[in-house]
């Protein structure tokens, strides 16, 4: 080890410390690698593929051609948000401890939860929908007794690699970023080399088999977009793990967001103007499997989804990463059944091992209690935002009053009171958008758990659970004096 990357660990340790933790994982992601977790969860060889035939339905190549900017711009102000708070507080608990820190033990706590189920619930959508692709291609039906076992090899695959092999899953990590941009471009060099294509205003195409109201088709369909563009809090989840972590998993957080909008709006674009018969490609068990067959034949259409299988077994690792950290350090804190048990790390491997397997039998259980695909990612999609905005808004407070003064090298600096309002507003309208029809279950499914939750909280927690071994709270008189 050269001496420089010495100093910088011993550093990122300090920090660590001064935040209330000793360093207990391995720490040796670089930028790049912390960049790699979140884009290859965000996946938009998963999220865009295995939603499109649900945007395609709902609101048709609009929701491509519009619908896909509009969400990534938006969500551009969430990451960006997150980004600098993960500049100021490091940790593998990420959302968890800054709402704690800033905003008491109780924001924390569900947060923590809140987060907790949303990152449960996009392991289930991703590698539930890797599933029924597998089962697409091997020409079995999407019957539920064919497509959980599939399920279950998958997030099998993933526990066991995220168990034992640390430095394995960086690498393959970094891997995924570089296969996510190589797939994308062989199905588009495949599409523009091959399939014939209607002209641009095609992406303008308004169309809706599922709603006699445009309007309300179009917003539903978002969901695509806006399912597809989660899991990036994955980069701030790793900072333990990550060397020079201020500066690395801000970057990772924000530029995985931007990178994806501009590569996904290409594929969405190559793939929407490749359709021949709108109407029977809405129509199709698998929209995005049936474009490119019939317009590139089924040989080469069926390589390129094998492709796309790939990189959805990639983001289906990196999930499952991210989720146990999370799990992890919210155990560490003692805010979970069983938090002694779940805050373990293998001495041989230096893995949160019991985290990594609650959180895959999790998934799984999800995948059983929902039934249906939408129902996954439109939960996960809900509760994920909800654990976004808690910190966000307790942030916006903190600076307001003085309490958070001193922050990371990454900061908004005199734009973050707007940028933070428009990412908090975005959140309220994600919140209100996937519990409408069809998408009931998961609004049940979601009060239902925020209603347990703060049963647990008041007869359990209220009086135990102290969060963080940090909180500015009680130094905000000292600290508003010092302020940028």
């Amino acid at each position: 080890m050269d001496a420089d990357k010495k100093h910088q660990l011993e550093a990122d340790a300090a920090q660590l410390q001064r935040l209330g933790y000793a360093q207990q994982l391995l720490r040796d992601m670089g930028g790049f690698s912390n960049f790699a977790v979140s884009f290859s969860i965000i996946s938009i060889l998963t999220g865009a593929v295995t939603l499109y035939g649900h945007g395609l339905r709902f609101g048709g190549p609009f929701v491509m051609g519009v619908g896909w900017p509009l969400v990534a711009v938006m969500t551009l102000t969430v990451a960006a948000s997150l980004a600098q708070l993960a500049s100021s507080f490091p940790t593998a608990g990420a959302l968890y401890h800054w709402s704690a820190m800033l905003g008491g033990p109780r924001v924390g706590f569900f947060t923590a939860w809140l987060n907790t189920i949303g990152q449960f619930a996009i392991t289930a959508g991703i590698d539930y929908g890797l599933a029924e692709f597998v089962a697409d291609m091997l020409g079995w039906p999407r019957e539920r007794g064919y497509v959980l076992p599939l399920y279950a090899v998958i997030l099998l695959s993933h526990a066991v690699l995220n168990h034992v092999g640390v430095r394995a899953v960086a690498l393959l990590n970094n891997v995924s970023a570089w296969y996510h941009v190589a797939g994308v471009a062989v199905v588009l060099g495949a599409l523009v080399a091959f399939a014939p294509r209607q002209d641009a205003a095609f992406l303008l195409t308004r169309f809706s088999s599922e709603s006699h109201l445009y309007t309300y088709g179009f917003l539903i369909g978002l969901l695509q977009a806006q399912w597809t563009f989660t899991g990036y809090d994955a980069s701030a989840h790793v900072s333990e793990e990550t060397v020079d972590p201020t500066r690395n998993a801000p970057w990772g957080i924000f530029l995985s967001v931007a990178v994806s909008a501009v590569v996904g709006y290409a594929l969405l674009v190559g793939v929407t103007l490749a359709i021949r018969d709108l109407p029977a490609a809405a129509a199709a068990p698998n929209p995005f499997l049936y474009v490119l067959r019939e317009s590139l034949g089924p040989a080469l259409g069926g390589v390129l989804v094998w492709i796309t299988i790939g990189a959805m077994w990639f983001c289906g690792l990196s999930s499952v990463t991210s989720n146990s950290r999370m799990l992890f350090a919210f155990a560490r804190d003692g805010g979970l059944p069983g938090s002694a048990l779940l805050s373990r790390v293998s001495p041989r491997y230096r893995s949160p091992h019991m985290a990594i397997w609650v959180s895959v039998a999790a998934a799984f259980g999800v995948a059983i209690w929902s039934g249906a695909y939408a129902a996954m990612v439109a939960l996960s999609t809900l509760a994920l935002y909800a654990s976004y905005a808690l910190p966000v808004w307790v942030g916006l407070r903190a600076r307001r009053n003085g309490t958070w003064s001193h922050r990371g090298p990454w900061d908004l600096g005199r734009f973050s009171t707007l940028v933070n309002a428009v990412a908090l507003g975005w959140c309220a309208v994600v919140m209100v958008l996937f519990v409408l029809p069809p998408n009931e279950l998961a609004g049940y499914t979601f009060v239902g758990a925020l209603s347990l939750l703060i049963v647990y909280w008041v007869a359990f927690q209220r009086h135990s659970f102290v969060g963080p071994k940090v909180t500015l709270l009680a130094q905000a008189p000292a600290q508003a004096s010092s302020g940028k």
